[in-house]
Order: C-alpha cells, then structure tokens, then sequence
C-alpha cells in the first residue's frame, strides 16, 4: 500500500521543501564559508609556493606567508559569514 505524497503532508506553514532540502538550505552559509577558507588557503599558499619557485628561495619563506594570510583572510570571511548568519536568525 502506498502512503502519502508529500504534498498530501504538507501544512500550511511549509514552504513546500523536503526535510533534506530545509536542512541544505539552512547549511548553505557554513558550507559557503568553509569553502571560501579553503580556496583562501590554497590560493595564497599556491601564489607563495609558485613566487617562491620562480625566485629560487631555498627556504620557502612565501610560501609561509601565503599560508598565513590566507587562513588570516579565510578566518574573518568564515566568523563574518558565520555570526552574520546567526544573527539573522
């Protein structure tokens, strides 16, 4: 026997989202932000590692410093997105 639609389950508040839906919709600024820090990093990171292949350092010093200030620029992008979206809640 079938059971319900979900159209046959819905109220009259619901937006007419699955739960699943509901729960990515409500996920999408932290995996947003959490995206946006990686990309930082990474970006940064490579621009240092490649400055640092093309100036022949043999200590990675802009390699370092790409890292840093790429997880610097990702952190306050990430709590900015992260405490903006709680407090529109």
């Amino acid at each position: 026997m079938k059971g319900p639609s979900d159209r046959e389950r819905r109220t009259e508040g619901d937006k007419g989202l699955s739960n699943l839906a509901e729960g990515y919709q409500k996920a999408a600024p932290y995996m947003a932000a959490s995206s946006a820090l990686v990309a930082s990093v990474g970006v940064f990171a490579g621009v240092g590692y490649w400055l640092d292949q093309k100036l022949e350092h043999e200590v990675p010093w802009l390699f370092i410093v790409g890292a840093v200030v790429g997880m610097i620029g990702g952190f306050i992008g990430f709590f900015k997105t992260v405490l903006g979206a709680s407090k529109k809640k």
